[in-house]
């Protein structure tokens, strides 16, 4: 796709109306996200939503223009990154550290991460959006979107048909989500069985976003994620729950080995392949940096520069990000106050500020790798989390040696988790910033005007993110926290984050696990390097197997899984016939199309619904009860394949008539 590059002329884009508009998003966009991803483990990109109700809003002003848009979508998507900070805050709960959330503690941590993380990615746009083939499929999805409704009016046939194509796959996953939260048709088909000694299980996330998610990550990418999902509940499954003693139900067999076991391999998978891409990135974020230098010379000595091209001044990344440093300096020492680290506190702030800033710009690599690769919605932060968790542990336990009574071990895994929290906010905004920055490159935007929106964002997502931790807490709680009844919000990532703390300073943790992962992801690396030794002598051609990708497989539940590698092939055969057509490119622009109206669809859908749940209670809309839920497996099933069909079967005839 190629990158529009405009003039700059009379465009309108750094606007108050787009901030205020993108502000009001962020704070609405920010409570939901918490919510979801609390109850479920599962936050939704408020990117593509947020650029739907922009046009919607803003096509009133004859003066309102793609850019313009692009940057409410931006503001409005950090909502999606900085919610995600609930993967760790509640983990301070859940220890007994804190009883509620101090509103300006943690504000200023989710704002202070936040900002880091838009500073760290500023030299990656050139290495992994300019000058790289990543897919960035949100990102390049979010573009479609802004093109057509920008262009949509203009009387154009193939605009008037993108257009239509997008509100008929959103309207055909608005249909499908619809029936599941009717608990007509079921949200999730599984099944778990023995396995010779074992047992392990296959499900289904009966959801159209994922399968579109597939279809824009490219088949590269979705047979990664299945391998790795092979190996896990294939291969490691079978296995260790062979070696549990018999009777334990199968269900219960298989989830409490899955999440016990098998997920710490899958993060073990995930740090090793972790470093293995930072290394890999090296090179190219070296060629960003010196471009970023070669662009502040260049503007000091009156050069010209496009528009496409003008980043945040490295001065304005380096002094933001030493300056941050001296408030998170003085949070962690309040934080500290009254505990054992604040005996010896000066190596412990010293090591904790040299944590955030080298783990950080690690993080805010991989994760900006992990979002150009799959998806900003698929891609597992919380993983990079593991990664960051056990350094920070580890160092904890170096820097306070020996053995500790129960509220001193209590009071070190506290400050792990909160150092952690920063380094968490650097990574998620990274995540979340190339993504829009992807869908700036294509739509001509000026890419500091969004990292200023970014932050703008960030900080109106830090501001609400406190009082509805606390009223959550007050109202129903974490599971795992002391007093947590039986309706306590699962919070599943901040859970084993702060498991994994305790286990690093309690000495309980199994390493074991963790370096069998890197074993495997190990000969994943090997074998993907003989493949691109093969893709380099066949000319370019030939598919590899993202070792990151196989990584995020063996984490991720199966459920979400395997409808990315269904869409994957269903994009790739899309693609494959597209190029028979006489216009091959307009064909395969079609399905992404489809795609994108599918994943806006979806997520307007989630974002409702969340608010639904948080007014009126669980299953809100439910006309069936208990008793049809085998019936509804069959329904969603059929469903979800007759909607798949009916989207790619119409949009391909419609293209057809397009002249």
């Amino acid at each position: 796709m190629a990158t529009v590059q405009p003039d700059g002329a009379g465009r309108r884009e750094l606007t108050w109306r787009a901030l205020l508009l993108g502000g009001l998003l962020t704070f609405v966009f920010t409570a939901a996200n918490v919510y979801f991803g609390l109850r479920v483990g599962l936050t939704f990109s408020t990117a593509l939503p947020a650029a739907v109700i922009s046009m919607a809003l803003l096509r009133g002003f004859k003066d309102n223009s793609l850019v313009e848009n692009n940057i409410t979508q931006t503001l409005a998507s950090s909502a999606g990154a900085v919610a995600t900070m609930i993967f760790v805050l509640p983990g301070l709960v859940m220890v007994g550290w804190w009883t509620d959330f101090p509103y300006w503690t943690t504000a200023l941590t989710c704002f202070l991460g936040g900002t880091l993380g838009v500073m760290m990615s500023v030299p990656l746009r050139r290495a992994l959006v300019v000058n790289s083939d990543l897919p960035y499929p949100e990102g390049i999805a979010g573009a479609e979107v802004l093109r057509v409704g920008g262009r949509s009016e203009a009387g154009a046939e193939e605009s008037r048909f993108g257009l239509r194509t997008m509100l008929f796959g959103g309207l055909l996953s608005v249909i499908m989500a619809g029936l599941v939260a009717l608990k007509l048709a079921a949200s999730e088909i599984a099944q778990n069985f023995r396995v010779g000694g074992g047992a392990t299980g296959v499900s289904f996330s009966v959801s159209m976003g994922l399968i579109a998610i597939g279809h824009l990550i490219g088949l590269s990418a979705g047979i990664a994620l299945f391998v790795g999902t092979f190996i896990s509940w294939g291969v490691l499954l079978p296995w260790r729950t062979s070696l549990v003693a018999p009777g334990t139900p199968v269900g219960d067999l298989v989830s409490t080995v899955f999440s016990n076991e098998v997920r710490f391999i899958g993060a073990g998978a995930i740090a090793v392949a972790s470093i293995w891409t930072l290394l890999k990135l090296l090179k190219p974020i070296a060629v960003g940096l010196a471009g970023i230098v070669a662009a502040g010379r260049a503007r000091k000595q009156g050069g010209e520069l496009a528009i496409t091209e003008r980043d945040l001044p490295g001065s304005v990344v380096i002094g933001s990000t030493v300056v941050a440093l001296f408030p998170i300096a003085w949070l962690l020492w309040r934080f500290a106050e009254g505990g054992p680290v604040a005996q010896d506190f000066v190596p412990a702030l010293v090591a904790s500020l040299l944590f955030i800033l080298v783990i950080g710009a690690v993080v805010s690599a991989v994760t900006g790798y992990m979002a150009g690769l799959v998806g900003t919605s698929n891609s597992p932060v919380s993983g990079v989390g593991i990664l960051s968790i056990l350094v920070a542990a580890v160092m904890i336990a170096a820097l306070f040696p020996g053995q500790h009574d129960p509220e001193a071990t209590k009071a070190l895994v506290a400050y792990a988790l909160f150092a952690t929290a920063f380094v968490f906010g650097i990574a998620l905004v990274a995540n979340d910033n190339l993504q829009d920055l992807k869908t700036g490159q294509l739509v001509g935007s000026t890419p500091w005007k969004q990292q200023l929106a970014l932050v703008i964002g960030v900080t109106a997502g830090s501001l609400v993110i406190p009082p509805v931790l606390n009223l959550l807490n007050k109202t129903m709680g974490f599971a795992g926290m002391p007093g947590a009844g039986p309706d306590a919000l699962a919070a599943p990532q901040a859970s084993l984050i702060s498991s994994l703390a305790q286990g690093v300073l309690g000495g309980t943790l199994r390493w074991d696990l963790i370096a069998l992962g890197g074993v495997i992801i190990a000969a994943i690396i090997l074998v993907d390097e003989l493949l691109g030794i093969r893709e380099r002598r066949m000319g370019g051609k030939g598919l590899r197997l993202p070792p990151l990708g196989v990584a995020m497989g063996m984490y991720l539940p199966i459920s979400l899984i395997l409808p990315t590698a269904v869409g994957a092939v269903l994009g790739h055969i899309w693609d494959k016939r597209s190029e028979a057509h006489s216009r091959p490119e307009f064909m395969k622009r079609s399905g992404v199309l489809l795609a994108t109206g599918i994943i806006v669809g979806d997520s307007l859908f989630g974002l409702g619904y969340a608010a639904a749940v948080a007014g009126l209670g669980s299953d809100p809309f439910a006309i069936v009860g208990p008793g049809f839920e085998s019936a509804a497996k069959i329904v969603g099933l059929l469903v979800l394949g007759f909607l798949m069909w009916l989207g790619y079967s119409h949009t391909r005839k419609a293209a057809l008539k397009v002249p």
